[in-house]
């Protein structure tokens, strides 16, 4: 599979090293990036062509990874309608709705939409996925390989469900850190030292992560094994409770949502 992609930052980043590590050749990659100095450190990282126009040459491939921002989404699509022959086109972009896509492609459909997380950058991601009715199982095939690349995948059967994925996955590792920052705090206010309070705090959060991803209960099953009656744990939950904590995790989710529906509204008008 020859796949290009459309923008060279992040995420476009490390799909690339992804690829490359489960076998992909260079050869078979192409990136078509307006940036110079990005272009130049693609070639020199990767070994891969890099070209700064989307010119037939660079779009001679099977898939197409849209990889731009959200806001430059319709101007970058400009040049590529007119050199399409049937690839498939795979978006990470954020609250891109595919009509919208679609509209700006003249109306073709061949299309995915996913959302991977930032954990991506470490093969550590998970992406959600929603195809267009046309897409075949070739296609959805190829897009998971894709997006397998930098972690695990989860096809969504409606794309209104993809503003939620944005707000509990895409979004998710910003509320991860926010929690992790706040522990660390109260770390440092308890006497640690600043690298111990950063060791405990990040090394709980992955390993009680890594529990619950290898166990086959329910986190509430795990939480209550940690939790003696009258004990320590006990008495910290109980704050977090009185304080709401976890009503107000689910109200910053739904918002986040609510930003994701609006902004597709935003991105699709003409």
């Amino acid at each position: 599979m020859k796949i290009t992609f459309l923008g060279g930052g992040n995420m476009a980043n490390a799909l690339i090293g992804g690829l490359l590590k489960q076998g992909f050749a260079a050869a078979d990659i192409r990136v078509v990036e307006t940036l110079a100095e990005n272009r130049d450190r693609l070639a020199r990282t990767f070994g891969v062509a890099c070209f700064d126009l989307a010119s037939a040459t660079a779009l001679n491939s099977d898939a197409l990874v849209l990889a731009v921002k959200p806001q430059q989404m319709r101007e970058a699509l400009a040049p590529v309608a007119g050199h399409l022959r049937r690839q498939l086109i795979v978006s990470i972009a954020a609250g891109t709705r595919l009509a919208d896509i679609s509209r700006w492609l003249n109306g073709y459909t061949r299309l995915v939409r996913t959302m991977p997380n930032t954990p991506a950058l470490i093969g550590a991601g998970v992406t959600g996925l929603y195809a267009h009715p046309s897409v075949d199982a070739e296609g959805r095939g190829r897009a998971e390989k894709i997006l397998g690349a930098v972690g695990k995948t989860l096809w969504i059967a409606d794309e209104a469900m993809m503003d939620a994925v944005t707000a509990v996955s895409g979004s998710g590792p910003a509320y991860v850190f926010y929690f992790i920052g706040a522990l660390a705090a109260a770390a440092r206010e308890l006497g640690l030292a600043d690298e111990q309070a950063r060791l405990l705090a990040i090394e709980t959060f992955a390993g009680a992560a890594a529990l619950a991803a290898a166990s086959t209960e329910d986190v509430e099953v795990l939480r209550s094994r940690v939790t003696s009656k009258g004990g320590t744990t006990e008495a910290a939950l109980k704050s977090l409770e009185a304080e709401n904590v976890k009503a107000a995790i689910v109200r910053a989710v739904k918002a986040a949502d609510a930003r994701g529906r609006e902004l597709g509204e935003l991105l699709g008008k003409d």
